[in-house]
């Protein structure tokens, strides 16, 4: 797991959340997640810091169960404790977007998410693109548009493009442009992600 590398006396994101941004005010999660939840008209409940509580949510159409800490991220739970190893640590702060997932179809960076909120939520990774042992459309026209090149960013890149056209099958060169905004592709495969997606855009629907 990375070290927190922030300098003394500041504080890094990840010391946040696993401190005073762990104390996660949520009736609706602790309802979710079975914690026991304040009589009526008094103060909410809250989640203490550093405290295990259990979690479940569907990941790529399964439901799972765990028990993580309330500072973990998304992106830890995925990776420590799932084996959901698709979206990639980083530069763990949500400026690259390797760690890309789907939350509830939103594309969200992973590592800037704390694993509570998804209780009793659907989240999609990478690993779930591929069904039956064949490629979904967009990772069979990344392969045909040589769009992965080092392939680091690949993983994030292909859910926020899956994200991006399951809102809008035929997204134009801005939009598609927009959409990929905090996905950086250390590459420079920028122009082949744009034609993958315009590919699958352009490619027949089944059934038509």
């Amino acid at each position: 797991m990375q070290q927190d590398s922030s300098p003394p006396g500041q504080v890094s994101r990840r010391g946040f959340l696993k401190g005073a941004g762990a104390a996660v005010a949520a009736t609706g999660v602790l309802g979710a997640a079975n914690l026991p939840t304040t009589p009526r008209n008094t103060e909410p409940a809250t989640l203490k810091a550093d405290e295990v509580v259990p979690l479940r949510f569907e990941l790529n159409g399964k439901q799972v169960e765990t028990k993580v800490r309330t500072g973990y991220t998304l992106l830890e739970t995925l990776r420590d404790h799932l084996d959901t190893t698709g979206p990639k640590l980083a530069c763990d702060y949500g400026a690259c977007g390797a760690c890309t997932v789907l939350l509830d179809g939103k594309a969200v960076n992973s590592c800037l998410v704390l694993a509570v909120e998804c209780t009793g939520r659907k989240v999609e990774s990478v690993e779930g693109l591929a069904q039956d042992g064949k490629l979904h459309p967009i990772q069979a026209a990344f392969i045909a548009e040589d769009a992965m090149q080092c392939g680091f960013c690949t993983p994030g890149m292909l859910m926020s493009c899956k994200g991006l056209l399951d809102r809008n099958p035929h997204p134009s060169r801005a939009e598609t442009a927009d959409a990929l905004a905090g996905n950086i592709c250390r590459c420079g495969t920028y122009f082949s992600i744009f034609k993958a997606v315009d590919r699958v855009a352009k490619a027949p629907k089944e059934g038509k």
